[in-house]
């Protein structure tokens, strides 16, 4: 049986707060007037503009309630009920345009219940109205029902006074079974999210980030929704317990309830007809159109939700787009691409750069006894068209998934990877290296992309979008070390006695790769753990991998060291030497939310937290902060020790006669990147199946556009050209 309260008429408008709630010494407004910050100076009505607001059929509980500005036009108020205090700004004879639509400034055919109104509003046809505080120039029209309760959270994690913890909201991310849930609060970085996932083991880690939360935000009961100036609402039907930043535009939405959408003048959000968003928070410039339905998320900013993508339990990361599909129980870095109506994604930790093709079903967890299973892969996934992979499953940088029906959970730990089956041979097989031999254009053409797409105005984290950074460099070294071993069992198991298999394999593969013996073609070169299954697990192309993945190594390296000495103005010899980092381990890299950050700073941040040294959120986004201002050092050092160990150690790099080689080579691997780019491209042009459907090559450009025309190459080449004379120009000066 639905409860019906009765009440008395005249109490409409009060009481907002419960009385044992409200403050000794405070009123039902004390935070109403802390919010409004509009610096209107607010009047009582005059006995004429009473009898003109009711000669134009207006009505009120109590004229004295109504308080306006010395600005106000009586004649702009039509057809209005009004309850409770009422505070209303400057009314002028204009008419608000925004997108064709053009509305009269006033209040008109609504029903408003304790709100206060900037200067020259719309209001028109809100059939309910209540506890709202609304900026300057903003249009609401034809919305069923604007309202907020006294326990309004706006899409936070918290809970007011009095509240039960049940009514609390938690992100469900990562995991099923709320293993790894998280509060979500707005401001929350990608970083964020990931910390408070990560690591649940660390109890203290636990309850600091909760701590954190909670000093976030009042839980005193009261708060009223706000709009901010500029905002425009049309033909929406219920946004309940909403705070909407500046310059926001929302045009019929079915519900928003519980949500913030922050918005700003360089920053505007928007969400379309048909969305239904509950439990969430919207970062500035994000776009949410067209049957979107999201419960309990958060996006980041400048993401998009549109044509019916359905966002559950999730975190998106900043300059995202999911469309059409769905997406439940997920961490989602930035740079993430989703789309098609039959894209699955669930239980996952996805690392940016990542894009879900059509068909895609990634963590189905029907190989298991309970909603427990994850998914982590790392920057750069690209599952292909109808992929199916399980849970547990795990996948180092920018691997490629070809089509099929993966049986078994997989953990691929060669980056640039295309993992693909052999179906008649019952086989699985990695081609490590894939994108460095044959699509430099696509992995190229990610890596600008992602720069070009990141529209953030406050870059709190650094977000590593470069191919080659010290995550998958450090799994290229660990990949090579995998390929020498392999390559050395499948050799001696060929060529010796298997008893000689374990103890030489690692250095006999390391021999045979690095002088790029042929022999090793002829090998069947097999990898273990790759799979949780019984079948065969073929690595293809080993000798091609292992060169590729050094001479891309080698190129990091040198690179880094190259570019930050010109960037810093080395020009001499002895700058060269002083600006070398003294030799030093390589270190482990961990990605917080998109950010790269050493172990060594990042455990010592974490042990900051535990002695209370890091005290709230702000002091988490600062250490982010900070590790993003000496970036470049760490990578510098990085770089260094990633040279060692591929042979070019601290001495040679001081060494003036070793700089011209060595800016050689960083010239040639260069040449070969940008090379590589437009072969890889150049094939799609000479595909006789691609040229098929056109009846010449004029046809063809003038559809597709022709090779010698695509900006993305020219630009590379053009790039090329300065890079190379760039750092030819400053050896030459270094030599004096």
């Amino acid at each position: 049986m639905n409860l019906i309260q009765k009440r008395p008429l005249h109490s409409i408008g009060y009481q907002f707060i419960k009385p044992e709630f409200i403050p000794a010494g405070k009123d039902e407004y004390h935070l109403r007037n802390i919010q409004n910050r509009s610096d209107i100076d607010y009047r009582h009505l005059s006995a004429f503009e009473i009898e003109s607001l009711v000669r134009n059929n207006n009505t009120s509980d109590d004229w004295n309630k109504i308080l306006v500005s010395d600005a106000f036009n009586p004649e702009l108020v039509k057809n209005c009920k009004f309850f409770g205090l009422v505070r209303i700004g400057k009314l002028e004879p204009w008419y608000l345009e925004f997108h064709n639509l053009r509305m009269p400034v006033g209040l008109y055919n609504s029903t408003i219940i304790s709100c206060d109104f900037g200067d020259n509003v719309v209001i028109d046809n809100v059939n309910y109205m209540s506890h709202y505080i609304i900026g300057n120039d903003v249009m609401v029209v034809n919305v069923n029902e604007l309202a907020t309760t006294s326990t309004a959270k706006f899409g936070n994690g918290i809970i007011k006074e009095g509240e039960s913890e049940q009514v609390r909201i938690w992100l469900e991310v990562c995991n099923e079974n709320a293993g790894r849930k998280i509060l979500p609060f707005n401001g929350m970085l990608p970083g964020d999210a990931f910390l408070w996932a990560k690591y649940r083991d660390d109890e203290t880690l636990m309850e600091r980030f909760r701590s954190f939360t909670e000093k976030e935000f009042d839980k005193q009961r009261g708060y009223y929704g706000k709009i901010g100036d500029r905002t425009v609402i049309k033909n929406c039907k219920i946004v309940k317990d909403v705070w909407i930043g500046t310059d926001a535009y929302l045009k019929g939405a079915n519900k928003i309830k519980n949500v913030t959408i922050n918005s700003n003048a360089d920053a505007h959000s928007q969400v379309g007809e048909g969305c239904e968003l509950v439990n969430g928070i919207i970062g500035a410039g994000c776009r949410v159109f067209y049957g979107v339905k999201a419960v309990r998320f958060f996006m980041a900013s400048h993401s998009q939700l549109k044509y019916g993508a359905r966002l559950i339990n999730a975190y998106l990361g900043n300059n995202s787009t999911i469309s059409c599909c769905e997406v439940l129980n997920s961490l989602i870095y930035p740079f993430h691409e989703q789309h098609h109506n039959n894209s699955f994604l669930c239980a996952s930790l996805v690392q940016g750069q990542s894009n879900i093709a059509a068909g895609a079903t990634i963590g189905s967890n029907h190989n298991s006894r309970g909603a427990d299973g994850e998914l982590k892969a790392g920057r750069g996934f690209w599952p292909g068209l109808c992929v199916s992979l399980k849970h547990n499953s795990r996948f180092a940088t920018f691997n490629m998934v070809a089509k099929g029906d993966y049986p078994a959970e997989l953990d691929i730990p060669f980056p640039f990877a295309l993992v693909s089956q052999d179906n008649a041979n019952n086989t699985l097989q990695v081609m490590p290296a894939y994108w460095f031999m044959y699509n430099m254009y696509a992995l190229c053409r990610n890596e600008w992309k992602s720069k070009a797409r990141d529209q953030r105005r406050e870059k709190i984290q650094l977000l590593e979008t470069s191919y080659l950074a010290p995550d998958s460099v450090n799994e290229i070294l660990h990949a090579m070390d995998l390929l020498a071993q392999y390559t050395g069992e499948a050799y001696l198991k060929k060529h010796s006695q298997p008893g000689d298999v374990a103890n030489n394999a690692a250095v006999t593969g390391r021999r045979l790769l690095e002088a790029g013996d042929p022999v090793v073609d002829e090998l069947d070169i097999r990898a273990t753990g790759m799979e949780n299954g019984t079948r065969t697990q073929l690595l293809l192309k080993v000798r091609q991998a292992y060169k590729a993945y050094r001479t891309m190594a080698r190129f990091y390296g040198i690179d880094t060291l190259v570019r930050q000495a010109m960037e810093e103005g080395v020009k001499t010899i002895e700058a060269w030497k002083n600006f070398l980092p003294k030799p030093a381990k390589r270190q482990q890299w961990i990605n917080v939310g998109g950010q790269l950050i050493p172990e060594k700073p990042f455990h010592a941040f974490r042990q900051d937290i535990h002695k209370g040294k890091i005290k709230n959120w702000d002091d988490v986004h600062r250490f982010y902060t900070r590790q993003a201002e000496g970036y470049a050092r760490y990578t510098r050092e990085h770089a260094m020790a990633v040279l060692a160990e591929l042979g070019t150690p601290f001495k040679t790099l001081q060494d003036p006669t070793h700089l011209t080689a060595l800016v050689k080579e960083l010239a040639d691997t260069k040449n070969a990147i940008v090379e590589g780019i437009h072969s890889s491209r150049k094939k799609d042009y000479e595909n006789p199946f691609r040229k098929m459907l056109y009846e010449n090559d004029d046809e063809m450009n003038r559809v597709i556009g022709s090779l010698e025309d695509n900006s993305f190459i020219r630009d590379q080449q053009a790039e090329l050209k300065s890079y190379q004379a760039g750092i030819r120009q400053w050896a030459k000066k270094m030599k004096g």
